[in-house]
């Protein structure tokens, strides 16, 4: 009988060594060797015998199954945030929750878990925080009720056993790079953690019927942090968004196997901790001044319609070398905007600094912010105002063209609500509010240009 040996698998891409090194040769990534006792055979033999061991599954009629989303869900005691989950916090369901440091995570999930153990035993697992901490912010919000229970650990072992028991309806655990499994020797937060951790936690709620949110780190670019399969083994995966020192903040579902991930909940922060905006274009227009380079942009949030000021500083540029920055805006998307607008029109840039700003602290991933980006652009070249009532919506493309967009009438309905008397937006808009354009040059030289 061949003598078993030991030795390391990349859990990336299965290559492997005779001792622990700290990074793998054949893909380049850190922390991903895991201990393995295998025969000498090798990992052909493996597979044979996966083979033989193997059972039958055992199968029904896809009509004798019960649909997951008929289960019962969770009011988290904010109207948006219960659309963006789909209708509530789903029993059964796990939940990764992702935002800057300092931006409200901690907070917005306290205050979830206030309402729900209002009638519901609700536990929350903090890894980072201590006992006295997360008090203080119980206070501060008045989250202290009989069934909201605490504990402070980073045993990933303990927290998926307390899952299992079935005692709570909902679990917080805050946050998954703090957590360990005792049988892997690698530090917390590396991916063999992370994804172990992971899975654990995922079959702990799902035998259970308890509902789990998992609170994640992001990375200095803002995408979260750790291996990509976690947010693969999740259902839902929760991004929030927006400055953490003011301004609103924007939960977006990236992923949600139980309702629509084009939704969104604009909250903003005080001293009783985070509120719902329920008119976020007022408040966003509240300190307006119409100057050149101000234009109102009449955009998306998910499902909500929401009016948006775009200012632009054009500025001569005092290198060689044109800067040219966003503020809320894909820096990118605007460089190609100002090369549709130098090739299709006779506006130069070339030696201009450009500066684009949203207000609000909101971040734009609406297409049909071209027109308006393009429109401050050229407005404040010329150092003309655009009409106060009017609001500007509408994709550009390469030729200069300004292309139809996404739900117009939401966008037409927002404006009138506020006042505005006027859109300017693409032809294939069929209404008397909206004043059809049909390219980018002839809309600039009837609205701003001199």
């Amino acid at each position: 009988m061949a003598k078993s040996h030991i030795h390391f698998i990349c859990e990336k891409c299965g290559a492997a060594y005779p001792k622990w090194t700290g990074r793998c040769n054949a893909c380049g990534e850190w922390n991903t060797l895991i201990l393995k006792d295998e025969d000498g055979a090798g990992r052909e033999a493996a597979v044979d015998r996966g083979r033989i061991s193997g059972k039958k599954l055992e199968y029904v009629s896809i009509d004798n199954l019960e649909a997951s989303d008929k289960r019962e869900r969770l009011s988290t005691g904010f109207e948006d945030f219960d659309l963006v989950m789909g209708g509530g916090i789903l029993l059964g369901s796990v939940s990764l929750l992702a935002g800057q440091p300092g931006i409200g995570k901690s907070t917005l999930l306290m205050q979830v878990c206030a309402h729900i153990a209002e009638d519901r035993p609700v536990l929350y697992v903090s890894g980072e925080e201590s006992a006295g901490q997360v008090k203080l912010r119980a206070m501060r919000l008045g989250a202290e009720t009989e069934n909201f229970k605490f504990a402070s650990s980073n045993s990933a072992n303990d927290i998926s056993r307390t899952i299992e028991t079935g005692e709570f309806d909902l679990v917080i655990i805050d946050s998954v790079q703090t957590l360990t499994l005792a049988e892997i020797s690698s530090a917390p937060g590396s991916v063999s953690q992370v994804t172990n951790c992971g899975n654990l936690l995922i079959r702990a709620a799902k035998c259970s019927d308890t509902a789990v949110i998992i609170v994640g780190h992001v990375t200095k670019e803002g995408t979260l942090a750790g291996p990509k399969v976690l947010e693969h083994l999740v259902d839902v995966v929760l991004n929030f968004e927006g400055d953490r020192y003011g301004g609103f903040k924007i939960i977006r579902a990236i992923k949600n196997r139980f309702g629509s991930t084009s939704e969104a909940a604009i909250f903003e922060m005080d001293q009783a901790g985070l509120s719902e905006v329920e008119n976020p274009s007022a408040a966003l227009l509240a300190e307006r001044q119409n100057t050149d380079g101000s234009i109102i942009l009449a955009t998306l949030e998910g499902s909500r319609p929401i009016l948006v000021e775009i200012q632009a500083l054009v500025t001569p540029t005092n290198f060689g070398y044109p800067k040219r920055t966003a503020s809320g805006f894909d820096l990118n998307r605007l460089n190609l905007l100002i090369a549709v607008i130098e090739r299709r029109t006779k506006i130069r840039l070339n030696d201009k600094d450009i500066f684009i700003n949203v207000v609000g602290g909101l971040r734009i991933q609406d297409s049909a912010a071209d027109l308006a980006i393009c429109l401050a652009i050229a407005s404040a070249v010329a150092g003309r105002k655009l009409a106060e009532d009017f609001v500007v919506f509408g994709e550009v493309g390469l030729g200069g063209e300004v292309r139809s967009a996404f739900r117009p009438d939401q966008r037409i309905s927002e404006a009138k609500k506020l006042g505005f008397t006027n859109a300017i937006a693409p032809a294939t808009v069929h209404d008397e509010f909206v004043i059809p354009v049909k390219d980018l040059r002839s809309t600039l030289i009837d609205y701003v240009n001199e």
